[in-house]
C-alpha cells in the first residue's frame, strides 16, 4: 500500500475526497517543538499548512520566498510616483512571480489553510406565533412609512416586527432567562480577572496605532469642506427642524444613515453643526469597520490573519482618506464587512443565526451609502458558486432556505427605504442611473476600459478625484500593493488545484465591490473613484492579510529555530515599519496638501463673518459675491455657527442691499471687477481691503468691501 502524499493529506482536510480523512501523528515526527509553540503563542483557529509536520520533510531556507517578497517590493516601487516606471515595475513582478513559483513548488509560501466546514442539519422549524404576529406589524409599518417620514410610531412597530422576526427564526439552546441570569452573575461577582498575555498586548498595540492613524489631526486633515459637506449639514438641520427623513432628496438624494449618525455625534461630543461633526462622525464609522475586518480574516484563516488585516486596514491611507473626508464613503466597507463575514461563517458552519446576521446587515447597509445596493449581488454570487461547487454536496437545499431567511430579514430592514423607492422611484435611482447612462454603441468599450483601469487602481493609479485619493498614485503602499499581488497569485493558484469556492469567490468579489465605480460609463473620467470602490478594500486588505501570515508562517518553520524567529520578526519589522511611515506621509502629508489645493478656504470668511457678530451683534448685512468655481457661499456660515444661511449675494442683485440699515461687509473673489465696480457705485463711501489668507495657494485671498 503507498503512503499518502501531502496533496492526498490537503484534500482529505479540504473534505475533496470520500474515503477515510489521512491524518499524520505528530509523534512520529521530530519537528521543533518551537513551531508547537508558536502556533499557541499566536494562536490559530486552524493549522496554517506550513504547521503540518509533513511539510518539514522539505527543510530547508526559504530564500525563494524571501526573493519573491524583495522583488515584489522592488517591483511595486517602481510604480510609484514620480517614478511611475510601468515596464520595469512588470519586469520586477515578473521575476517576483518566478520565484513564488519555486517557493510554492517547494511548500515555503502557502496561504493559511481554509477552515474545516461544519455540517449541521437544520431542523426549518420556527416559532409560528410570532412569526405571524409579526407579519400585520410589518405590513402597518409599511403604509405608515409613507410621505419620506419617520415617526414615533412606524419606527415602533417596524422594530417590532423586526423584533418577532428575529425570535420565530433564531436557534438558540440557551433560553433568554438563562441569558440574563449569566450576565446577572457575572456583574455580581467581587472580583473579575483579567488575563494579559503576550496576544493581548500585541492586540493593545495594533489598536493604539491604528486609532492614532485615524483620529490624529481629524480637524485638520481634511482642512476645508466643499459643497457636498454644505448639503449634508443642511440634511442634519433638517432633522433638527423635525424634517425626520427617510431619503434626504436634496442634491440628487442621500440615504439618511450619515445624517442621523452625525447629529448624534454632534450631540455627544459638543461639536454642533460643523465639518467637525462630519469628519468625526464617519471616522467612528470607519474605526467600527475594524472589529468586523478583523472577525473576517479570523473565519477564513485565523486570528493572526484577522489581525495583520486590522492592522493594514487601520493604517492604509485608502480607507483613511475615506474615512475622515465626513461623507459618506465608509458606510460602504462599514457594512460590506459585517455583511461578508456572517454569510461566509454561516455558509461554512451552515448557521442560520449567521444567515439572519448578514441580512439584518445587508439592509442596514442599503440605508448608508449608494454603491453598497451591489452587495445583493455579491451575496448572490457567493451563494451560487457554493451551490455549484462540491463543497455544497448534501447541504444545496438548506443554503437555499438559509438564503431565503437572510433574504426576508434585509427586505425586513430596507422597509422604510423601499416604501420611499416605490413612491418615489426615479428620485432614488437617479444618482446611480446618471452615472451608468444609456445603453450606446460605445457603452461595452468604456466598460471594458473601466473595468481595465479599476483592475490598475490598487498597484498603479487611483484616480484623479482629489476630494478622497492623492491623484496618480496606486490605492494600495509599496507593502501591501507587493503583498496583494502575491495573495491574488496564490489564490488563484489554491483554486486551481483545491477547487475551494471561498478562493473564487474572494477574487471574483473585488471585480464586484469596484462596479460602482466601474460602471460609471457616462462619466468615465470619475473611475476609478476610491469612495465607489471603498468596499472592495475589505476583500483586497484581506488578501494582503493572507499573504503576509503565510509568509511570516514560512519564515518561523523553515530555518532552526533562533534564526527562524529571528529573521520573521525582522521581516516583520521592515514591513510594519515601512507601511507606517510611508502611510503617515500619504495622509498627513501628501493628501492634506493635495486637498488644501483644491479647497477654498472657507474657513476665513467664516471668521470675518464671526467678527462681524462680535462687533456688531448680527449677520444680516454681511454678504459674499458668488463667483464661478469658486467657495460655496453656504459654507462660511457653517463655520461661523450659522448652518442654515446662503450668504449669496448675486452681482446684478448688489442693489437690494441698499434696503437694509447699518454697517454692511461684502466679500468677493479678487478678480471679480464687476461686482466691485458695483458696490463702488452704490456705496462711495465704502472702502475696499484685501484679506491676505494664511493659504501660500494663489487665488486664495479674498476682497472685504466695508459700508460704515
Amino acid at each position: 500500500m503507498n503512503e499518502p502524499s501531502i496533496l492526498d493529506y490537503l484534500k482529505s482536510k479540504l473534505g475533496m475526497t470520500d474515503g477515510e480523512k489521512i491524518d499524520f501523528p505528530r509523534d512520529d515526527f521530530n519537528a521543533p517543538a518551537a513551531l508547537y509553540e508558536a502556533e499557541e503563542t499566536l494562536g490559530t483557529d486552524s493549522k496554517p499548512e506550513i504547521f503540518q509536520p509533513s511539510n518539514l520533510l522539505t527543510g530547508g531556507f526559504p530564500w525563494r520566498s524571501l526573493l519573491a517578497l524583495l522583488l515584489a517590493l522592488m517591483g511595486q516601487s517602481a510604480f510609484e510616483p514620480p517614478r511611475h516606471s510601468g515596464g520595469a515595475g512588470i519586469i520586477l513582478f515578473f521575476a517576483a512571480f518566478i520565484a513564488l513559483a519555486f517557493a510554492y513548488r517547494y511548500k515555503e509560501w502557502r496561504l493559511p489553510v481554509l477552515r474545516d466546514d461544519e455540517f449541521p442539519l437544520d431542523d426549518l422549524l420556527f416559532r409560528k406565533k410570532p412569526f405571524f404576529w409579526a407579519l400585520p406589524f410589518m405590513l402597518v409599518a409599511f403604509y405608515t412609512f409613507a410621505g419620506n417620514r419617520f415617526t414615533f410610531f412606524n419606527l415602533f412597530l417596524w422594530l417590532l416586527s423586526l423584533f418577532l422576526f428575529i425570535w420565530s427564526f433564531w436557534q438558540s439552546d440557551i433560553s433568554l432567562i438563562e441569558r440574563v441570569q449569566s450576565l446577572k452573575t457575572f456583574f455580581q461577582q467581587r472580583d473579575w480577572r483579567i488575563n494579559i498575555s503576550r496576544w493581548t498586548l500585541l492586540v493593545l498595540a495594533v489598536s493604539a496605532t491604528v486609532l492614532f492613524f485615524r483620529l490624529y489631526q481629524i480637524g485638520e486633515v481634511p482642512a476645508e469642506p466643499f459643497s457636498d459637506h454644505a448639503e449634508k449639514i443642511l440634511d442634519v438641520y433638517d432633522i433638527t427642524q423635525g424634517e425626520t427623513k427617510i431619503f434626504f432628496e436634496r442634491n440628487t438624494g442621500r440615504e439618511a444613515l450619515q445624517m442621523y449618525w452625525t447629529l448624534f455625534v454632534a450631540r455627544v461630543f459638543g461639536t454642533g453643526l460643523s465639518f467637525l461633526s462630519l469628519k468625526l462622525g464617519t471616522a467612528l464609522l470607519g474605526l467600527l469597520t475594524l472589529p468586523y475586518i478583523y472577525l473576517l480574516g479570523k473565519e477564513v484563516a485565523n486570528r493572526r490573519v484577522g489581525l495583520i488585516a486590522l492592522f493594514f486596514m487601520g493604517i492604509a491611507y485608502w480607507p483613511n482618506v475615506i474615512s475622515r473626508v465626513g461623507l459618506r464613503f465608509p458606510l460602504y466597507p462599514l457594512f460590506v464587512a459585517p455583511t461578508l463575514f456572517h454569510l461566509l461563517r454561516g455558509i461554512r458552519r451552515q448557521s442560520r443565526n449567521d444567515f439572519i446576521l448578514a441580512g439584518i446587515f445587508l439592509g442596514l447597509g442599503l440605508h448608508g451609502y449608494s454603491p453598497f445596493r451591489i452587495m445583493p449581488v455579491v451575496v448572490l454570487v457567493a451563494i451560487g458558486l457554493y451551490l455549484i461547487h462540491k463543497q455544497s454536496r448534501g447541504t444545496r437545499q438548506q443554503i437555499i432556505i438559509h438564503l431565503l431567511i437572510l433574504t426576508l430579514f434585509s427586505i425586513i430592514i430596507f422597509l422604510p427605504l423601499g416604501r420611499y423607492a416605490l413612491e418615489n422611484p426615479e428620485g432614488f435611482s437617479i444618482r446611480a442611473l446618471s452615472r451608468m447612462g444609456g445603453l450606446g454603441e460605445d457603452s461595452l468599450k468604456i466598460f471594458a476600459n473601466n473595468l481595465w483601469d479599476g483592475a490598475r487602481m490598487f498597484n498603479w493609479d487611483n484616480g484623479d478625484i482629489w476630494v478622497h485619493s492623492v491623484a496618480g498614485r496606486p490605492a494600495l503602499g509599496v507593502v501591501s500593493g507587493a503583498l496583494f499581488l502575491v495573495g491574488v497569485a496564490l489564490l488563484f493558484v489554491r483554486y486551481l488545484r483545491a477547487g475551494h469556492w471561498q478562493d473564487l469567490f474572494l477574487l471574483l468579489s473585488i471585480l464586484l465591490l469596484q462596479l460602482p465605480s466601474t460602471l460609471s460609463i457616462a462619466f468615465p473620467e470619475e473611475n476609478p473613484a476610491l469612495n465607489r470602490a471603498g468596499g472592495a478594500a475589505v476583500v483586497v486588505i484581506l488578501i494582503v492579510a493572507l499573504a503576509l501570515d503565510g509568509l511570516l508562517t514560512s519564515l518561523r518553520s523553515r530555518a532552526f529555530r533562533g534564526l527562524g524567529n529571528l529573521i520573521a520578526w525582522g521581516v516583520t519589522i521592515f514591513l510594519v515599519a515601512f507601511s507606517l511611515n510611508q502611510n503617515y506621509d500619504l495622509v498627513f502629508n501628501k493628501y492634506a496638501e493635495n486637498y488644501r489645493t483644491g479647497a477654498w478656504n472657507s474657513s476665513e470668511m467664516g471668521q470675518v463673518i464671526k467678527q462681524f457678530e462680535q462687533t456688531y451683534g448680527q449677520t444680516d448685512t454681511v454678504w459674499i459675491v458668488p463667483y464661478a468655481h469658486w467657495v460655496d457661499t453656504r459654507l462660511p456660515g457653517v463655520w461661523a455657527g450659522i448652518p442654515n444661511r446662503d450668504f449669496a449675494l448675486w452681482p446684478e442683485n448688489l442693489a437690494e442691499s441698499l434696503t437694509e440699515d447699518g454697517p454692511k461687509v461684502f466679500m468677493t473673489r479678487t478678480n471679480d471687477q464687476v461686482a466691485l465696480a458695483e458696490l463702488a457705485r452704490l456705496y462711495p463711501n465704502g472702502t475696499l481691503s484685501r484679506y491676505t489668507s494664511a493659504s501660500p495657494l494663489e487665488g486664495h485671498d479674498f476682497m472685504i468691501f466695508s459700508v460704515p
